[in-house]
């Protein structure tokens, strides 16, 4: 199913981004200029592009030849999800670039304008715009499902298959959420969650359902207990 290889390619690109960050491989600059470094580009132009083209493809995979294929809701489907990709896209632009000055030239505590509109940008806006994106393009997946359901039944390996890429996807939402001080990230993945359950409890046998189901109820239970007990 080509479904699993696109989700494959999402839970790649969620391990390659943990190994961009966490690692010192790619903390050099880009240019003598130190207009950035490799981290910073990687994850503005590299990575985000491949995510995105995964998405696109899965979008693609989902819709087949039917009545709702020439419809107003597919059409408005591919439209939200234009805007979703514009706005994540714009948000790597604004983090990734304010992060690298953030972290270089304002984080001693400088409280200089300058610095105070770096920093606005890094941990304020630029996260705004990603949620934004983030939300429609999720979204639009969920829904090519239910505007598209899955004909056949998946078996036993394809459910298999789409809990192990959603387990990946779990693990990083953790990851993102329960070492950091909880905020709008954490009612963005409360309401996929949400929606994914009511889905896969409305319509069993989605590939999207599970697979959705499956990486935020775990991100977001993992978050609740390490929280509890920390």
């Amino acid at each position: 199913m080509p479904i699993h290889v696109l989700l494959g390619v999402q839970t790649l690109v969620v391990i390659l981004v943990s190994i961009n960050r966490l690692s010192s491989l790619t903390t050099g600059y880009v240019a003598p200029n130190e207009f950035l470094r490799w981290v910073d580009l990687i994850n503005m132009l590299v990575l985000p592009l491949i995510s995105a083209v995964a998405f696109y493809l899965l979008k693609r995979q989902l819709a087949y030849p039917s009545a709702a294929y020439e419809g107003l809701a597919h059409v408005a489907l591919n439209v939200t999800f234009i805007v979703g990709l514009y706005l994540l896209a714009a948000s790597y632009g604004t983090h990734e670039v304010t992060n690298y000055l953030h972290v270089r030239f304002c984080n001693d505590g400088q409280t200089d304008a300058l610095c105070r509109i770096i920093i606005y940008n890094d941990d304020e806006f630029s996260h705004y715009v990603f949620f934004a994106g983030f939300v429609l393009m999720n979204l639009v997946i969920l829904f090519m499902q239910v505007l598209f359901p899955h004909p056949g039944k998946a078996g036993a390996g394809d459910i298999a298959l789409l809990v192990l890429n959603g387990v990946f996807i779990g693990l990083g939402i953790f990851a993102n959420l329960a070492f950091e001080e909880i905020g709008l990230d954490l009612y963005v993945v409360a309401l996929l969650a949400a929606l994914a359950v009511a889905l896969l409890i409305r319509q069993r046998n989605q590939p999207m359902f599970i697979y959705y189901a499956t990486a935020y109820v775990l991100g977001l239970a993992g978050t609740f207990i390490y929280k509890s007990v920390a």
